[in-house]
């Protein structure tokens, strides 16, 4: 058949597909918004996907829905009591209030009782409602922020437990944690490490985070994706503590931003978000790309930017001299000439075969590839390896 012959056979497909994706889809009006979305779709995600914004603490996309928290509940035409958006699916025709007079006062009270439930160490993290949303510290701080809670006047009276943190990489305070499970998530459900655990104690959930001091005995790679999970700061980067001391967040005059790049440590191509405050790198996040879906390994987190402000950094390429024997100074275009033509005397006196050329394996795919065209073409050499084993 000709390829003109095609064209009705195609524009038939694809209309049955058309037709076959629209039956799947659930039909529901959303603060009196018509919404479509596949079937299967949580409330929440069809409020996402309708643009608007449905508090959430204990909810981690891909990590993390146990609905725990009831800070997303919204109002169900039909339902006496409202429902947590994060674990309640979308059905056809279903009516749904996101906001309302009812719905604020509901998430602020169980906010309040989940800050206050704590103690001390929990309550001092409520953000001051005064106070810009960006100086708040934690996800849970931004949520007391928006929901205008202030510090409890009173908290429960608990016992303080003591923090672990033998891992040189991350460290869990018990006191702040509020038991959302979203590390746990992170850990098990994405990371695929199942390091972090939760245990009963009565009727309480706790969360065994293995970074005592044996925690070299455990399963933990000290990638630190539970940490950027945790809304509160229980679990934390203790590079990122460290370094608060000395530069504490939020100074008046500080310049803040974010800036979104690709990881060097290898060739994968995992994106991350690197916190720069006033012209220095403080942080590092994983970011939601295709590669690595917003994790990150150690490397990543914790060694993918401090070399950039390392005083032991070369600024300059050194070229030794030969009269002193000490390497000096030199710009990238001496470098270059010098290189390529002590390469090319190699060649031209010895042959191809007397250069090997060896690719990094922080190199991306692109990278390694004009290398060992460079080195097959420019310098007559098969002799090509690279150490991207891992």
């Amino acid at each position: 058949m000709s390829e003109q012959g095609n064209e009705p056979m195609r524009e038939l497909r694809k209309g049955c597909l058309e037709e076959q994706a629209r039956a799947r889809e659930v039909r529901l009006t959303i603060d009196n918004v018509p919404v479509a979305v596949a079937a299967g779709s949580t409330l929440l995600e069809a409020a996402q996907h309708a643009g608007v914004h449905v508090p959430t603490l204990c909810y981690l996309k891909e990590r993390s829905a146990v609905a725990s928290c009831r800070m997303c509940v919204v109002e169900v035409e039909g339902e006496q009591h409202p429902l947590p958006a994060c674990a309640t699916v979308a059905r056809d025709g279903m009516r749904v209030v996101t906001h309302s007079e009812k719905l604020n006062a509901y998430r602020k009270l169980t906010l309040e009782l989940i800050v206050s439930s704590k103690g001390a160490a929990l309550a001092s993290l409520a953000c001051d409602t005064s106070a810009d949303a960006n100086a708040c510290t934690s996800e849970l701080s931004r949520l007391c922020h928006e929901l205008e809670v202030e510090e409890p006047l009173e908290f429960a009276q608990v016992k303080e437990i003591p923090l672990v943190e033998g891992n040189p990489f991350l460290a869990y305070d018990p006191n702040l944690c509020i038991e959302c499970q979203r590390c746990v998530g992170a850990c098990n459900s994405a990371a695929r490490n199942h390091s972090l655990q939760t245990r009963m104690r009565g009727s309480h959930v706790l969360i065994d985070a293995p970074f005592g001091q044996n925690w070299r005995e455990t399963e933990c790679e000290s990638c630190g994706n539970c940490a950027q999970a945790c809304p509160t700061g229980a679990l934390s980067l203790r590079k990122r503590g460290r370094r608060a001391l000395a530069e504490p967040e939020g100074r008046a005059g500080e310049s803040a931003h974010t800036v979104r790049t690709t990881c060097p440590h290898c060739g994968v191509g995992c994106q991350l978000e690197l916190e720069v405050r006033n012209g220095r790198i403080v942080s590092s996040k994983g970011a939601f790309g295709a590669s690595n879906r917003g994790l990150l390994c150690v490397k990543g987190r914790s060694a993918s930017f401090d070399f950039v402000s390392s005083p032991d950094r070369l600024t300059t390429p050194l070229v030794r001299n030969k009269e002193t024997g000490e390497l000096e100074s030199s710009t990238w275009d001496e470098a270059l000439r010098l290189v390529a033509s002590r390469f090319s005397h190699l060649r031209d006196e010895y042959g191809g075969r007397s250069i090997a050329a060896f690719a990094c394996s922080r190199s991306t795919n692109e990278d390694v590839y004009l290398f060992q065209k460079m080195a097959r073409v420019a310098l007559q050499t098969n002799n090509v390896d690279s150490c991207a084993r891992v």
